[in-house]
């Protein structure tokens, strides 16, 4: 795409006129919400958004009876990290819930929407989707605080007491990344006819991929149409508010999991009945398009605010409707950590327009070998079509090493294939976006500049959690961190004695991001060799990663001893898997020592020795 279509009207916000509650009968009258959400689809998949690939008819109805919002955008670019903000209303980093599956403890502070919605008198009820990613005290869980939880949606308001109203979340799995697995028998859609995104080469599976996934989202659009009827079949179509939005991006390879635009932005459209009126963006009429900024955190604060529930202070985010409407935010938060057993570490600051990326882990490729996305035809034929030597830039960039900022143009590029982050033009609008992202991650406490394994360790060191322990300045000095990751990330030789002299600080983080700085000046960091050699006593994610800085800086056969020593007498080191996968071909003679006894049946070293034996045989 070489426009973004997406840019209409501008959404103010409106000062109180009305109550959000109407008197009835003399009693208050409160409206049913049902939420909407679909797995894994950007903007890209729906046709009122412009989709060239998916016809979703019944979505695009409710576009023309409600508000279509132009930029939605997701914090998380994945699902468990993604839920875990949406319960609690907190950014994922400000708890250390964003690793995938990391299921930290929260303190009991932090309430949950649902939870207050029920105080507020609601019915509320999931159907069923509860992946947060997350532990509460005692085992307080938020899926205890859903009145009913499972499949019956249909039914799911006749299990309330007369008169009461209802919050449902109605979750479609129909347009999950797995439903782009395996080959595609849908007749009625042709993979020839298909519109590849710029970075993808045009090959037989990628065709058949997309062919398949246009297939999984109109049968979602299908059942988002059968919800909708059951409103109406049951007489609460007008005393409803609809929400329908996708809980990402995705799906194919570079989208789900990654913060460029395919992987975050999102549809979101909200319909409105006209009893409800009062409710509407000022001055704007039901078929409107809404282009305020509205990121996936201001959602549970929204639903509070709309049913009059109680409004805590763990809520991070901006009500976005309503007579309580807040400020629009100029600017928009995402943040990316492991995903499955892959560790990445990203952080994005963008407006409608524009982008900066900042890439924590620069060293390892956005295509890093990641099991449940190879299940898609499509991603292993673009792998092997890259080991072939036949991709260019644009489509052979996913599997290399990245930069460690990026700055992208989103009217111009949507999908984000042209950096310009050395561009003279943009440098004002860089500085501005790299000042908030700073800002954010301060104000928000970013858990993510310490890495998990360490973050893990250190938290049952000091019996607490992470939202308590980056709260405390002693314990994490977070602009501390911050200045040195940046110096880490610079490559710049001239900080080579800065970061040596970091190895030995008595704070693992620094210890942690002078190797990073170390491993990124690769052989430019040969005097440090013997600084590095030692760090592979520490603990945690360092040891791994200075190995390969020592083997990037030169001395190669130590490095290559010591990883096959200490994978083989631990093999489920995730961080040296990690590394091993990195090396690519540099690690083939490793992998290849490990007796077969040492390897785990399954997992990710079992992954990557399997794809090396595949790639030495052709």
């Amino acid at each position: 795409m070489n426009s973004n279509p997406f840019i209409l009207s501008k959404f103010a916000s409106f000062a109180l006129a009305l109550a959000v509650f109407l008197p009835l009968s003399g009693k208050e009258h409160k409206p049913n919400i049902l939420w909407i959400t679909s797995e894994d689809n950007s903007i890209e998949w729906v046709g009122c958004y412009g989709s060239k690939n998916a016809k979703t008819p019944h979505i695009d109805q409710l576009a023309k009876e409600g508000f279509r919002y132009l930029y939605c955008f997701d914090n998380g670019a994945v699902c468990a990290p993604t839920r875990s903000s949406w319960i609690t209303g907190m950014h994922s980093i400000s708890n250390g819930t964003q690793p995938m599956r990391s299921g930290f403890e929260i303190p009991a502070s932090i309430r949950f929407y649902n939870e207050l919605l029920q105080k507020r008198g609601y019915f509320t009820s999931n159907c069923s989707k509860t992946d947060y990613n997350l532990r509460g005290p005692n085992g307080r869980n938020p899926k205890e605080f859903w009145n009913y939880s499972g499949g019956d949606y249909a039914g799911t308001w006749k299990k309330r007491k007369e008169g009461q109203p209802f919050f449902t979340v109605y979750n479609i799995g129909d347009s999950h990344e797995s439903r782009a697995f395996g080959d595609h028998k849908d007749e009625a859609v042709d993979p020839k006819k298909m519109i590849l995104a710029p970075y993808h080469p045009d090959l037989p599976e990628m065709r058949n991929t997309y062919a398949k996934y246009s297939s999984a989202i109109s049968r979602m659009d299908s059942l988002v149409g059968q919800a909708i009827q059951k409103l109406k079949d049951d007489g609460l179509y007008e005393d409803t508010i609809i929400v329908y939005n996708s809980d990402h991006g995705g799906v194919l390879a570079r989208s789900k999991r990654f913060l460029y635009s395919s992987g975050i932005h999102c549809p979101l459209i909200v319909r409105i009945p006209e009893k409800w009126k009062h409710l509407y963006p000022e001055s704007k009429k039901p078929g409107s398009t809404i282009d305020r900024i509205v990121s996936f955190i201001d959602m549970p604060k929204t639903w509070v605010s709309l049913t009059g529930a109680e409004m805590t202070d763990n809520f991070q985010g901006r009500i976005f409707l309503g007579p309580d409407t807040e400020p629009e935010a100029k600017h928009h938060f995402s943040w990316r950590e492991r995903a499955d057993e892959r560790f990445d570490n990203v952080r994005v600051m963008r407006d409608e327009q524009f982008a900066y990326h900042k890439n924590y882990a620069p060293f390892a490729p956005n295509g890093q070998y990641l099991a449940y996305m190879h299940n898609m035809k499509a991603t292993g034929a673009w792998e092997r079509h890259h080991q072939a030597g036949k991709t260019n830039a644009v489509t052979g960039r996913f599997f290399e090493p990245r930069p460690s900022e990026e700055f992208y143009d989103n009217f111009k590029d949507f999908h984000n294939v042209d950096n310009q982050i050395d561009d003279p033009l943009h440098q004002t609008k860089i500085k501005e976006l790299k000042k908030e992202l700073r800002r954010q991650q301060l104000k928000y406490f970013d858990s993510g500049l310490m890495p998990e394994e360490m973050r893990n360790r250190m938290i049952k060191e000091k019996k607490t959690t992470v939202y308590a322990f980056v709260r405390d300045p002693k314990l994490y000095p977070l602009a501390k961190y911050l200045d040195y990751a940046d110096l880490a990330l610079t490559r710049n030789k001239k900080k080579l004695k800065i970061l040596t002299k970091g190895l030995s600080s008595e704070d693992s983080v620094i210890r942690y991001w002078s190797v990073v700085g170390l491993l990124l000046l690769e052989k430019e960091a040969k005097p440090a060799i013997s600084a590095l050699k030692k760090a592979l006593d520490d603990s945690d994610e360092i040891p791994a990663l200075a190995a390969w800085a020592i083997y990037k800086a030169g001395d190669k056969a130590f490095a290559e001893k010591w990883m096959l020593e200490t994978i083989t007498n631990n093999p489920g080191n995730k961080m040296l898997a990690n590394v091993l996968d990195w090396m690519d071909e540099g690690s083939f003679s490793i992998l290849a020592k490990i007796p077969s006894d040492k390897l785990p049946k399954k997992g990710l070293l079992k992954d990557v020795v399997k794809r090396a034996e595949a790639r030495k045989k052709g």
